[in-house]
């Protein structure tokens, strides 16, 4: 992979908005990927700082030459995105003017069989986005019924979790993709061509979800990504963040009202909510979907979601009182 990413980047013209890059500003890139956003942020002047927790990502990296210019105009950390303020403070940076997260698997992830993401390339069931954990073939082989249910349900939602935990327990040991799909698939009385005007989306989609979100600690990181992007975005500094799922967008959401002070306004039932702390984000926008032309162009697009805000000049919460 060279300094043109091989991948389109989800929403960029609106991310690229959302940040109002000007040249020497110093802008996260927390999850570089393929590195669409990052190759956008260096074009428009930036001074990249880029996060990703796959060693292949940053070792493709590596090889842009904006990392080898003195001083560098991209850095590249190969460190979870979660851990951005002691890495920046270690490289000597005590505020950004931009964060940019995108959150989830990467196509480049999906892509490539052997890393074990995608039903639709049969490959070993790993999952991890980085080596030092257990895989999705340590879970579903060695996990308890009871909590491979609560997995499914919880992080994909399956209304059948229980039936579907149920038949993989059955199904054990489970080595490939293919293997856990064609389990899931029966597990539900999956048809593919049973309903009018083509086949229903693969239940497939929803256990590999869960499974891959477990295997990772994807909403924890998140949660902790956007608690460490408060602190480090100075005054006017701005964050963008694309999610790909209701369970991610719901934890933006909710975390960016809060840190505006936008709460329930209250009823007659229930006095209203007021913060006693000032508003540590403001100008939060409304979802930002992608337009039919870039669903068209990228099919992968549809499910995405941006929420962008400007941080204001009240003080950070500590990680003590975000996790209260």
């Amino acid at each position: 992979m060279s300094g043109t990413a091989p991948h389109i980047p989800v929403l960029l013209d609106e991310v690229l908005t959302a940040l109002a890059i000007q040249p020497g500003d110093v802008v996260v890139d927390a999850t570089f990927g393929a590195g669409g956003y990052t190759r956008a942020f260096l074009d428009a002047g930036a001074i990249v700082h880029a996060f990703d927790r796959d060693p292949d990502a940053i070792a493709a990296g590596r090889n842009w030459p904006e990392t080898r210019e003195d001083p560098p105009r991209l850095v590249l950390h190969a460190r979870r995105f979660s851990e951005m303020v002691e890495v920046m403070a270690e490289a000597g940076v005590a505020g950004v003017d931009g964060i940019a997260m995108d959150i989830g698997v990467s196509s480049m992830q999906l892509d490539q069989a052997e890393r074990g993401f995608a039903f639709s390339l049969d490959g070993p069931l790993d999952m991890r986005m980085d080596r030092g954990r257990p895989n999705a073939a340590d879970f579903v082989n060695e996990g308890d019924e009871a909590e491979i249910a609560d997995v499914l349900w919880r992080y994909g939602e399956e209304r059948q979790s229980r039936r579907v935990a149920r038949a993989i327990v059955a199904a054990r040991p489970l080595t490939t993709t293919g293997e856990l799909a064609e389990v899931v698939r029966k597990a539900v009385g999956y048809r593919p061509f049973s309903n009018k005007g083509g086949a229903q989306k693969d239940p497939a989609t929803r256990s590999f979800q869960a499974i891959r979100i477990h295997v990772n600690g994807e909403l924890d990181e998140l949660e902790h990504g956007l608690a460490s992007a408060e602190q480090l975005l100075g005054e006017g500094g701005r964050l963008a963040v694309v999610s790909f799922h209701s369970l991610e967008d719901r934890i933006v959401k909710n975390f960016l009202r809060e840190a505006a002070n936008a709460v329930p306004g209250g009823s007659r039932h229930l006095p209203e909510m007021r913060s006693s702390t000032r508003p540590r984000f403001g100008q939060v926008s409304k979802a930002i979907r992608p337009s039919q032309a870039e669903t068209e162009r990228n099919p992968r697009a549809r499910s995405a979601t941006l929420r962008a805000a400007t941080r204001t000049a009240a003080p950070p919460l500590t990680a003590q009182e975000h996790a209260a």
